[in-house]
């Protein structure tokens, strides 16, 4: 590991001050989750708007479609959000050779997809497909 370059303005500067500059494999591989955080929120987020246009398009008009696409949404701002945050304090970890904190995003994303699979089925029975 190397020393920590003073010269540069890396921003959030809480992360960068910290510690010593990790092997770079681990901070692009830190990164590369962050960008596949990032593709979950844009695939949660059009999907929440792609079942929306089920009841504007009238194919199945009912409040429970609108719920659907709702929690869709703010899954997607909900993982949007925390993404970076997540990305930041991992990066920390590795600068201060500290554990690795845990995925709590998985735990969201995997009971936050349950409950929308539950409606989604819901919706399948009341729709009679």
């Amino acid at each position: 590991m190397s020393a920590p370059s003073h010269g540069t303005r890396r921003w959030p500067r809480r992360v960068y001050e910290a510690g010593t500059d990790p092997d770079p494999r681990f901070s692009l591989a830190n990164e590369r989750t962050f960008l596949a955080w990032l593709r979950t929120a844009m695939a949660l987020m059009a999907a929440g708007v792609g079942i929306e246009m089920l009841n504007t398009g009238g194919l199945l008009r009912t409040p429970l479609v609108t719920v659907l696409a709702v929690l869709l949404l703010l899954g997607g701002i909900v993982v949007s959000a925390v993404a970076f945050t997540r990305w930041a304090v991992t990066e920390h970890a590795l600068r201060t050779g500290r554990s690795l904190p845990p995925p709590r995003l998985g735990a969201f994303l995997g009971y936050g997809l349950a409950v929308v699979g539950l409606v989604a089925v819901v919706l399948l029975l009341l729709s009679g497909g």
